[in-house]
């Protein structure tokens, strides 16, 4: 009985909680179908009274004031490209430390480690002075260049090839594989939904991020869809509440679909790895 009670405590709490999240974005939504007439003056109404899609076919028209598949475009292709990039590298260099036999291994993981303790921001000035030495700024190479490493994924990619059974790999050098073949055919496949999670906190980030690609690009042309909702809310929608939240509701349908493709294997891959 003590325990029934448990869990009808926990469910509660988890449905508080649900919704504390939830509710920010059915306002997000609610508000996207209002007219800004509504949207300034009915107080506080959830639903509209007066349901309009003008604010979806106004910011999905492509006007010069709101190129919105153009800094779509940029954000899933700096998104997409970065991502295959840190997958690349961080698988590399996670097996590299779990598996192979490295002159100061131990050290080199230590430092990948002690990187995640510096801020992003401090990188912010050495990087922009490198790139703009290099003349790249307000480039497609300055908005992915910054995420080709991430030392969060060697962590995770490491505590599961760490964790991987060492029989495996030895049955397949019996077999007469080398260590690339058993990187790619044994470990590999063994550790998608880790990748997999890694993959979907790799996008996240870089969709998202807004202040690098805000100092590092000029040119609307070169803007990403968080950048260019910051310009809109301080330009031509900031008396315009339904446009914003219409332009806000479409930018996050590309997260939205990546979580729910690699939901599954994501939260495998969060047990498999031991994070909470």
């Amino acid at each position: 009985m003590k325990n029934k009670g448990l869990n009808v405590l926990l469910i509660a709490i988890a449905v508080v909680i649900a919704i504390f999240f939830i509710a920010p974005l059915f306002w997000m939504l609610a508000t996207s179908f209002k007219t800004d007439q509504e949207a300034f003056t009915a107080g506080i109404k959830w639903l509209p009274e007066v349901f309009t899609l003008e604010n979806y076919t106004y910011s999905l028209s492509g006007g010069s004031d709101t190129p919105v598949f153009a800094w779509m475009t940029n954000s899933l292709l700096v998104g997409i490209i970065g991502t295959l990039i840190v997958l690349f590298v961080d698988t590399l260099a996670a097996y590299g430390l779990a598996r192979l036999d490295i002159p100061f291994k131990k050290l080199l993981f230590g430092l990948f480690i002690g990187s995640l303790t510096i801020p992003w921001v401090i990188t912010f000035l050495p990087l922009y002075m490198g790139f703009n030495k290099a003349g790249l700024l307000d480039t497609y190479a300055v908005l992915i260049l910054p995420y080709s490493s991430n030392a969060f994924g060697v962590f995770l990619l490491y505590q599961f090839f760490k964790m991987f059974p060492k029989e495996l790999e030895e049955a397949a050098y019996l077999d007469g594989a080398n260590k690339w073949q058993v990187f790619t055919k044994v470990a590999l496949p063994s550790a998608r939904p880790v990748i997999w999670t890694l993959a979907i906190f790799t996008f996240m980030m870089i969709y998202n991020d807004f202040l690098w690609p805000l100092l590092t690009t000029s040119s609307p042309e070169m803007r990403t869809i968080t950048t260019g909702i910051a310009i809109m809310q301080q330009g031509s929608f900031v008396s315009s509440p339904g446009r914003l939240m219409a332009l806000t509701a479409i930018a996050t349908i590309p997260v939205v679909v990546i979580f729910i493709i690699g939901q599954r294997s994501f939260i495998k891959g969060v047990t498999q790895t031991g994070i909470k």
